[in-house]
This record gives C-alpha cells, sequence and structure tokens, in this order.
C-alpha cells in the first residue's frame, strides 16, 4: 500500500523532531525500508516537507499513465511527414491541436526527440530552418543606412497599422543571391495575413525594385508599405501616386519589419545564403512560395496564410457587393 498524505505530515514531523526512520516506522506500521524509500524520492536539497513529497509522488503517478505521443506510429509519421516538408515543432504541434481539438504532442517534446543523442544518427536536426546541431539563439540582420529622397518615417506611420486590425499594410525587402550585381528576389508580406509575394528581378536597381512592386499591388491592394533603407526603394514616391502611403524603419532596425524578416527567413530554407539566383527562373520561386503560404502559422492560430488571405479577400468583395 502507498504512503498517504496523512502519513507523509506525520513524517515530516517526526524527522523535524530527530525521530529515527526505524522508530517512525513503527509508529506508522511500515517497514523500514518503505520509510527510507520515501524519504529518499520525495526530499529535497535534502529535507523532507510534505506538500512537496505529495507533488512528487502525484507527478509520477500522473506520468506513470500517459504514453509518449511518439510512441504512437500516426503521430510519429507525422511529425517525421511534417519535417521534412520543412514544418517547425511549433506548426506541427498547433496544427495537430487545431485539426484534434485537444494538443497532441507539444513542440518541446518534438525538440527534445530531435535533439535526443539516442537520436543522432537519424539527423532529424537537418530538417529544421537553420539546419544546427544544437539549439541557438536567433539573431536578426541589419540593414544599411542610405538617404532616401522624401522619406517618411516609421514614426509617422498610422498607429492602426501596428494593431494588425486591417488588411493591407505591406512590408519590403530584397533577398540577395551569391552575387550583388545579379539577379535577385522582391518580396513583399502582408502583415495581418503574413502573405508572401515574391518576384525575381534583374538587379537591385531602383527601376527594376518599383516595377517588381507595381506588379504585386496590381494583383493584391495594399494601403501602405514599409521598406527598409536601400537605395532599391528610392522611387518610393511612384508608389504613393498610386494611392499607396510608403514608411521607412529607421536604421539598423529590422525588428521594425520583422514581419518581412521572418518571411525571408522561411525563403532562406530553400534558397539559404551563397545561393545563386542566376538558374532560378519564376517558375520555381512561386513554387517555394506556395509552399510558404500554405504552411500553418502560430502567429495565425496554426491556419495559414493563404487561408487567411482568402477570407479577407472573400470579406472584402462582400463589403463592395453590398
Amino acid at each position: 500500500m502507498q504512503i498517504q498524505p496523512k502519513e507523509r505530515d506525520k513524517i515530516a514531523l517526526l524527522l523535524a523532531s530527530g525521530v529515527s526512520l526505524r522508530l517512525i516506522a513503527k509508529k506508522l506500521s511500515r517497514s523500514v525500508s518503505s520509510i527510507s524509500e520515501e524519504v529518499k524520492r520525495n526530499s529535497y536539497s535534502g529535507e523532507y516537507r510534505a506538500i512537496h513529497a505529495q507533488r512528487l509522488s502525484n507527478n509520477r503517478k500522473n506520468n506513470s499513465h500517459h504514453r509518449h505521443p511518439l510512441k504512437n506510429k500516426l503521430v510519429y509519421a507525422y511529425v517525421l511527414e511534417k519535417l521534412k516538408e520543412g514544418w517547425s515543432p511549433e506548426q506541427i504541434d498547433g496544427r495537430l491541436k487545431l485539426k484534434n481539438g485537444h494538443r497532441v504532442i507539444s513542440y518541446e517534446c518534438i525538440y527534445q526527440f530531435i535533439f535526443n543523442p539516442q537520436n543522432k544518427d537519424k539527423r532529424l536536426w537537418e530538417y529544421l530552418p537553420l539546419k544546427r546541431k544544437r539549439r541557438t539563439k536567433k539573431h536578426g540582420r541589419k540593414s544599411q543606412r542610405i538617404r532616401i529622397p522624401n522619406r517618411v518615417t516609421i514614426h509617422l506611420r498610422p498607429k492602426s497599422v501596428e494593431k494588425r486590425k486591417e488588411f493591407g499594410h505591406w512590408e519590403a525587402d530584397s533577398v540577395i543571391g551569391s552575387q550583388t550585381k545579379s539577379k535577385i528576389i522582391h518580396t513583399e508580406v502582408e502583415r495581418k495575413t503574413r502573405y508572401l509575394q515574391a518576384t525575381i528581378i534583374d538587379s537591385k536597381s531602383s527601376i527594376d525594385t518599383i516595377e517588381a512592386q507595381k506588379k504585386i499591388f496590381a494583383e493584391i491592394p495594399a494601403r501602405t508599405v514599409t521598406m527598409d533603407n536601400g537605395a532599391e526603394f528610392a522611387k518610393h514616391e511612384e508608389l504613393t501616386k498610386l494611392g499607396i502611403k510608403t514608411f521607412f524603419a529607421d536604421p539598423y532596425c529590422s525588428g521594425q519589419r520583422g514581419t518581412n524578416e521572418n518571411t525571408n527567413g522561411l525563403l532562406r530554407r530553400y534558397l539559404p545564403k551563397k545561393t545563386s539566383f542566376e538558374n532560378i527562373d519564376q517558375g520555381e520561386l512561386n513554387d517555394i512560395v506556395f509552399e510558404i503560404n500554405n504552411r500553418p502559422r502560430k502567429v495565425l492560430k496554426f491556419q495559414t496564410p493563404r487561408e487567411v488571405l482568402e477570407l479577407e479577400l472573400l470579406i472584402k468583395s462582400d463589403r463592395i457587393r453590398f
């Protein structure tokens, strides 16, 4: 018979009074080995406390009835499949919870499985975004400080944009390949839906960049665009003429355009730094963008950017209709 809560109270009081384990066992009609094991297993920092001992006992009891989720063949197969597709552990965790109505496996459990020394031969860390063998802190990259004519600071941007309640506020950036004087990828990310638009352009010139932006915003409407201080955005006033307000982040403050920076990180999973873009066509890039836009995001409650975008466009069309 297991030690009961009332017995733990008595054990704690008797130990505090200096009573020996043998005498405690006699008073509780227990064997000395039972009392000794109880004190050994449930002491904290060399001290036995009844409340702490009961908590440890309850935790062991609860955990003993729980089967590790990755021992379920279906869960194990799903986790491996989505890791290979480039999903993060948080996305896998959140999507399973969205589909089943309850948590199936925690992302921490997946991380521990990936980095478990026993699974070293599986090299599961290669499926993670940064492909690192150890978990490390993330560091953002810094933007360059370049003068932009008639530049409007981000501090004059409407406060409503920060709340992400309205659709149509975008963040822009350029993704550079192995050579700066060759093809680059221009990206635009919508702040509310996290929807990505990307196009390959011949150079980082302001002319190529503004043409790419005009093409993107001809398909999906925009209210504002927030950019960094790169020279490629020097012709931003042409967007203003189209009714799109432009704003610029502070120098060396990439976090002010965090939505775009994070999404570019997803793009870098497919096109790592020092990758040449010369042999990549728009069709290949579209396939990559399609996968990113159809991947569940934690910030969207594990819906996909495409799902949220379609809902926004549907709501907008209904408003126009009526």
